[in-house]
């Protein structure tokens, strides 16, 4: 898989999918919160399936 995403992107993935599971694992919000997974996984591997199939890419380009 080719990389897509930039720093801040991930940052912001990881920072959020992890909240979501852990309020999810402490019963807060329910099964809902497992849905933090996605993005916690994509922020974790730096590349988004979605941002593939519409050729979105938040890194810089190489050089």
């Amino acid at each position: 898989m080719t990389k897509n995403e930039g720093a801040v992107d991930r940052t912001i993935r990881i920072a959020l999918g992890g909240t979501l599971v852990v309020l999810a694992a402490m019963d807060y919000i329910g099964v809902w919160g497992w849905i933090g997974l996605v993005p916690l996984a994509t922020g974790l591997a730096g590349s988004c399936p979605v941002y593939s199939i519409f050729g979105i890419r938040t890194c810089p380009a190489p050089r």
